[in-house]
C-alpha cells in the first residue's frame, strides 16, 4: 500500500491515465519557484504598479518557499507593457507575458501551460480578496491534500463588502450552477483560485472557454472527475471601478453552462482521464470481505429502484385504466426497465459515454423479463385464487413480486451487464499496493 514517503506512479494507475499520488513538496532552495501567481490584465496602467508592489511585499513577508509573480497582459492597448517592464527591471521574481488576443481564460492557461512552478495560483489585479488569505489558498497544495483550491466569498465567515447588485448576481449565479450542473462548491467567480500544476496539465486541455466562465469550467469539470476541491473564507471588498461588463459576461457564461451541461449530459467529455485521480485513492484499496464497491453500488441501486417502482407503479396504474392487468403490468415494465438501465448506468455503476448503450440496453431488457416473469406470474396466480381482486391488492402482489425480483436483478447487473465496473485490481496494481 502507498504511504506518504512513497514516491513515484503507479504504473498500472499511469496506464489508466491517473494522476501521480499527492506529495508534499520539498521546502528546497532550488531555483524554480514554489509558487507562481499570475494576474491577468487589460488596460490597467493605472492600478497595476501599486497592485503587483503590494503583492510583493506581501509574498516577502509571509510566504515561506520561492515565489514567482507573472503579469498577463490580454493585448493591453494602453501603457500597460511599459508598467510592467519597470515591475519586471524593480522586483526580483516578477516576469511578464504578452498575448496579443483578449480573454482571461485564454491568459490563466497560456502562462499555466508554461510555468514550471507545482503550484499555480491567479488573483485580479485590483487585489479585491485580503491577501492574508493567500497562504492559507496553496497550502493545502503544497501538502499534497488538495488539487484545487478557491478563494469563496459566501462562506459563512467570509467578510464580503459590495453592492446589492453584484451580490444578487453573484448568489443568482451560484444557484444556478448548483440546479443545472449539480455544482458543489459555494463560489465560482471570486477571483482567487489556485491549481497544483501536474492536475492542471491534465486538466485544461479538456477546459474549451477562453473568457470569463475559464474557472468555472474547470471547476466543474475538477468536481466530476473526483478531484478535490479546497475553499477558503476570504475578505473581499468591492472595486467600484471595475472595468467588468456584467451583463455581457453573465450572458457569455449562461452560454458556457449549457454548452457544458449538454456536454455532460450526452458523455462527450472525456472525463475518464480523471476517474481514478490518483495512484493513492483509498477507494483502490481491498479490504478482506468489502467487495470493491459494492456498499455504494447498492446505495445507488435502492435509490434509482426506488424512483423506477414508483414510475412503475404510476405507469401501471395508468395503463390500467384502459387494458387489462397483464398488458398493463408489460407496458409499465418495459417503460420503466429503460428508465432503470439508463440510470443505473449512469449513477450506480458509473458507466459515461454512449459506448455500448444500446447493449446495455438489450441486457437490461432481458434482466426485467425475469421481473415481468415474477410479476405477470404472481398476477395470474392471483386472479386464480381471487377471482377478481381489488387494485389495491393487485398492487400489494406486484410490490412484492418486485421485491423478490430486485435482488436478483442487482446481481445480474453486477455480474452481467455491468461487469468491468465492479472487477478486482489488476495483478500488477495488487503488486503495487
Amino acid at each position: 500500500m502507498r504511504t506518504d514517503s512513497s514516491p513515484g506512479i503507479d504504473p498500472t494507475a499511469a496506464r489508466f491515465g491517473a494522476l501521480p499520488a499527492r506529495e508534499h513538496l520539498p521546502a528546497g532552495s532550488g531555483d524554480v519557484p514554489v509558487l507562481d501567481v499570475v494576474i491577468p490584465v487589460y488596460n490597467e496602467e493605472k492600478d497595476l504598479g501599486a497592485c503587483v508592489r503590494r503583492l510583493h511585499r506581501h509574498l516577502l513577508r509571509t510566504f515561506p518557499y520561492r515565489f514567482r509573480i507573472t503579469i498577463a497582459d490580454n493585448a493591453s492597448t494602453d501603457a500597460t507593457p511599459k508598467v510592467a517592464h519597470e515591475l519586471t527591471s524593480e522586483l526580483p521574481g516578477v516576469s511578464y507575458s504578452r498575448l496579443e488576443l483578449k480573454g482571461r481564460g485564454r491568459a490563466l492557461r497560456t502562462v499555466w501551460s508554461a510555468s514550471d512552478a507545482p503550484v499555480l495560483a491567479y488573483m485580479d489585479v485590483d487585489l479585491s480578496t485580503d491577501l492574508n488569505a493567500l497562504l492559507p489558498l496553496v497550502a493545502p497544495l503544497i501538502s499534497g491534500h488538495s488539487d484545487l483550491a478557491i478563494g469563496s466569498r459566501l462562506a459563512r465567515s467570509s467578510r464580503v463588502v459590495r453592492g446589492p447588485k453584484r451580490e444578487f448576481i453573484s448568489r443568482a449565479y451560484n444557484l444556478i450552477l448548483r440546479g443545472s450542473l449539480q455544482a458543489r462548491f459555494s463560489d465560482a467567480q471570486c477571483g482567487f483560485k489556485a491549481i497544483r500544476r501536474d492536475v492542471a496539465q491534465v486538466l485544461l486541455p479538456l477546459v474549451e472557454d477562453t473568457g470569463w466562465f475559464f474557472d468555472t469550467e474547470m471547476l466543474v469539470l475538477a468536481e466530476r472527475a473526483g478531484l478535490r476541491i479546497h475553499e477558503v473564507p476570504v475578505d473581499w471588498v468591492d472595486d467600484p471601478d471595475s472595468t467588468v461588463h456584467i451583463v455581457r459576461t453573465a450572458t457569455d457564461d449562461l452560454k458556457g453552462v449549457w454548452r457544458v451541461g449538454r456536454a455532460l449530459a450526452t458523455g462527450s467529455l472525456a472525463l475518464d482521464r480523471l476517474a481514478r485521480p490518483f495512484g493513492d485513492d483509498p477507494r483502490d484499496r481491498q479490504l478482506a470481505g468489502v467487495p470493491k464497491g459494492l456498499a455504494r453500488q447498492l446505495v445507488g441501486f435502492c435509490v434509482v429502484g426506488g424512483l423506477s417502482t414508483l414510475l412503475y407503479l404510476l405507469l401501471y396504474s395508468g395503463f390500467r385504466t384502459f387494458s387489462g392487468a397483464q398488458v398493463a403490468n408489460a407496458l409499465a415494465l418495459f417503460v420503466s426497465a429503460i428508465a432503470n438501465t439508463a440510470a443505473n448506468r449512469r449513477l450506480t455503476f458509473g458507466v459515461r459515454g454512449r459506448d455500448k448503450a444500446v447493449r446495455h440496453q438489450a441486457q437490461g431488457i432481458v434482466v426485467f423479463g425475469i421481473g415481468w416473469a415474477l410479476t405477470s406470474g404472481s398476477l395470474a396466480a392471483l386472479g386464480v385464487a381471487s377471482g377478481s381482486p381489488s387494485h389495491s391488492t393487485e398492487l400489494a402482489v406486484l410490490i412484492a413480486a418486485n421485491l423478490a425480483a430486485t435482488v436478483l436483478r442487482f446481481l445480474l447487473f453486477r455480474a452481467w451487464v455491468f461487469p468491468d465496473q465492479h472487477a478486482s485490481p489488476s495483478p500488477d496494481l495488487r503488486t503495487q499496493r
